[in-house]
């Protein structure tokens, strides 16, 4: 006999840069890393920022472009960079994020991570966070799989999907730091997708500093909504929230 199908909502939530802000400074020290990593290939200083960022932006994930062009261990990818990041000095606890996940009513929403770290790197996130126990599951890159797809290739919230046992994606609400990962969970139907955008800070993507929220212009949000702290989830997903005493 096959299992009911959870009929809640569920409330995807990425990972780094969305849980912490962008002052951490963890987005460069990672570009930093990762292009240390380019370098090891026999790349000159140029040669190996013009391949991070072509790789970033073609697949969402440098190390996608790594392993599939260069035959690059993504373990040994991950060991070196994520897994050498000092997390511990740069995030810590928060009190007000963790009364945030506590106050999502679970009769209502499931809550599960989203992530394109390898699994390592994102419980160790959660873990300094003191946001482990709020999660319910967590769908991330695993990079030991031969061809492992990423945000925003659209397998990956199709899997993300079937892991958490969702087939409706109007169930899926979803959050995320990068706009490019948002509008392709609002492409598959997912019915509230909100851009974390902390508008006006530094940020690295793809080796290359960035100020947030600059690149976005007024064009049509596509139903996405702009939020530059998750306290506003309260009033975005209100529907998910416990009510107020």
């Amino acid at each position: 006999m096959s299992t009911p199908e959870d009929t809640r909502l569920i409330a995807w939530f990425d990972i780094d840069n969305t849980l912490y802000s962008a002052n951490s400074k963890i987005s460069q020290a990672m570009g930093k890393k990762i292009h240390a990593y380019f370098m090891t290939m026999g790349l000159d200083d140029a040669e190996a920022s013009e391949l991070h960022l072509k790789y970033y932006t073609q697949y969402g994930l440098a190390l996608a472009g790594l392993v599939r062009h260069h035959d690059v261990d993504p373990i040994d990818f991950d060991r070196k960079c994520d897994g050498a990041l000092p997390l511990e000095e740069m995030i810590k606890p928060n009190l007000s994020l963790r009364k945030l996940f506590q106050d999502i009513d679970r009769t209502k929403a499931r809550v599960w991570g989203l992530t394109n770290a390898y699994r390592p790197h994102a419980e160790r996130v959660l873990r300094i966070l003191n946001l482990e126990d709020q999660i319910d599951g967590l769908v991330f890159c695993n990079y030991a799989e031969s061809e492992f797809v990423s945000k925003p290739e659209l397998e990956y919230y199709h899997k993300a999907m079937r892991k958490a046992g969702v087939s409706d994606p109007s169930k899926c609400l979803f959050v995320d730091d990068n706009r490019r990962n948002v509008d392709a969970a609002r492409e598959l139907g997912w019915t509230s997708c909100v851009h974390f955008c902390e508008q006006g800070l530094e940020s690295m993507e793809g080796g290359q500093v960035k100020r947030i929220g600059a690149e976005r212009q007024a064009e049509d949000d596509n139903g996405v909504v702009v939020i530059n702290d998750l306290e506003e989830l309260r009033t975005v997903w209100k529907e998910i929230f416990v009510d107020a005493p």
